[in-house]
């Protein structure tokens, strides 16, 4: 069955195929780790991580490549202004920029982790690659694409017809709509290879190289990697919407300008996540931690479920009851599951269908209403429990290994449940309504089905106007 991927370089849908049989190598652009991850930005990676469920789950071996940012971005996409990493590092005291590397690295990893990714088959680190980044920006100067100024090395974006393809860029435009000093830039879109370190102060993060002692350029690692651990020509590159116009667009350029490649010959984006009608990010204090989420009593996997039920290149909304109604969602899921007997048959006309689906540039949200039917449908509960189990190798959602627990109810609260039953079997709606909010009030939930009355905590609702932070 075909696989169809949104490319954004040819912005359309094309047939994916690899580049070598049935083997693909993705590169995904990994966190700058001066803080810790946001749930935003972790929506962008369980997308790449869907996408290499769906890989796999369409027989190919995935090679999934994700660097670490700990050296080079600066707080500024026009190259101005302090490293991030070294402001991480004045903002958390007496922690190094490497200490603080690595402290917001391992919190990185442990998210992913709680969210059922996939490892990637490679982590690669900005600060192991210094001497293959510098050998790349030599490689550019030899072949006549960059140019020197008093704070470092530039590539030269004027020597490339097509710069800013992938964002469909308007070069005329920036040109002349440019209100800030360039300084001694050469035009507006032109971007910093290696940065030299102040004359006046020694960096954490410094290395010598050809043109001085100094640090590399956000754009140059992922390109020095991407080549040395897949290839100068690989299938796939992912990242954030937020990407495209700077990040992909530089890459793109140095790779072109390199090797006479795009690098990828899919590039893939995924859309933000929006708080409020406004796009999450640290810079605007809408900071929400996926440990925020665990504090609160919510299992990191109705945030997974949530996000599968919007499409990647959707924006999909975040509030506290979308939330509570995930994890709701994801509980009906596993009870279902946990209650069908095992040995059953997988249903090829199911798989087919969700295959379909997924297949169609990953819509999980049409996947997810297939299952939704398939639990509500007419098949034996044993072939439901065998095909559900194979289709969760794209939905990371943990069904087999998933438990139900008895959870200790205060005396008082089942008193309270086992009144508002016996006011239900009666007909006494009014009585059941009332004991249902007295429920509500001291944090519990009831959920009534054909199985019978269930009590679940709802503490994550009761945090619906508590703000974020």
């Amino acid at each position: 069955m075909p696989l169809y991927l949104y490319d954004t370089w040819h912005r359309a849908l094309r047939p994916f195929e690899p580049l070598r049989p049935e083997h693909v190598g993705m590169y995904c652009c990994g966190p700058t780790v001066y803080d810790y991850a946001h749930i935003g930005n972790l929506r962008s990676y369980l997308f790449e991580d869907t996408l290499r469920r769906v890989l796999q789950f369409n027989g190919y071996a995935v090679r999934h490549v994700v660097n670490i940012t700990d050296v080079g971005h600066l707080v500024s996409d026009g190259d101005e202004g302090e490293d991030k990493m070294e402001k991480g590092s004045r903002r958390a005291g007496g922690a190094s920029a490497w200490e603080i590397a690595e402290r917001y690295t391992v919190a990185f990893q442990n998210d992913l982790r709680a969210l059922g990714m996939l490892e990637p088959t490679l982590w690669c680190r900005a600060t192991d690659h210094i001497p293959e980044q510098i050998d790349f920006i030599a490689a550019l100067e030899a072949k006549g694409f960059t140019y020197r100024t008093d704070d470092g090395v530039y590539f030269d974006t004027s020597r490339q017809d097509d710069y800013g393809y992938l964002a469909r860029l308007d070069r005329a435009g920036l040109a002349a709509g440019i209100r800030v000093d360039l300084g001694q830039k050469r035009h507006a879109t032109d971007f910093a290879l290696w940065k030299f370190s102040p004359a006046d102060a020694r960096r954490q993060m410094e290395w010598d190289s050809p043109w001085g002692r100094g640090f590399p350029g956000w754009h140059i690692e992922c390109s020095a990697m991407s080549t040395q651990y897949l290839s100068p020509w690989f299938d796939i590159h992912c990242g954030g919407e937020d990407h495209v116009a700077v990040h992909h667009s530089n890459e793109i350029a140095q790779c072109q300008a390199l090797h006479g490649t795009r690098a990828a010959n899919f590039w893939l984006h995924g859309a933000f996540l929006q708080l409020d009608d406004a796009k999450m990010s640290k810079s605007s204090g809408d900071f929400l931690r996926l440990q925020r989420l665990i504090d609160r009593g919510v299992d990191p996997l109705a945030y997974r479920y949530l996000c599968l039920t919007a499409h990647y290149r959707k924006q999909l909304s975040f509030s506290w009851s979308a939330l509570d109604g995930a994890a709701q969602a994801l509980e009906r899921l596993r009870h279902a599951y946990a209650g069908w007997p095992d040995g059953g048959r997988r249903d090829a006309a199911f798989i087919d269908a969700f295959t379909r689906e997924i297949n169609q540039d990953l819509n999980l949200p049409r996947a997810l209403a297939l299952v939704w039917g398939l639990v509500k449908g007419s098949l034996p509960d044993a072939d439901k429990k065998a095909t559900l189990a194979h289709c969760d190798q794209v939905l990371g959602l943990g069904l087999p290994g998933w438990r139900p627990h008895r959870l200790a109810i205060p005396a008082e609260i089942q008193a309270l449940a086992d009144a508002r039953e016996q006011a239900r079997q009666a007909r006494r709606w009014d009585e059941a309504d009332r004991l249902r909010a007295a429920l509500a009030e001291h944090g519990y939930a009831v959920e009534d089905s054909v199985d019978g009355m269930r009590l679940r905590p709802i503490a994550q609702s009761a945090i619906a106007h508590s703000g974020l932070c």
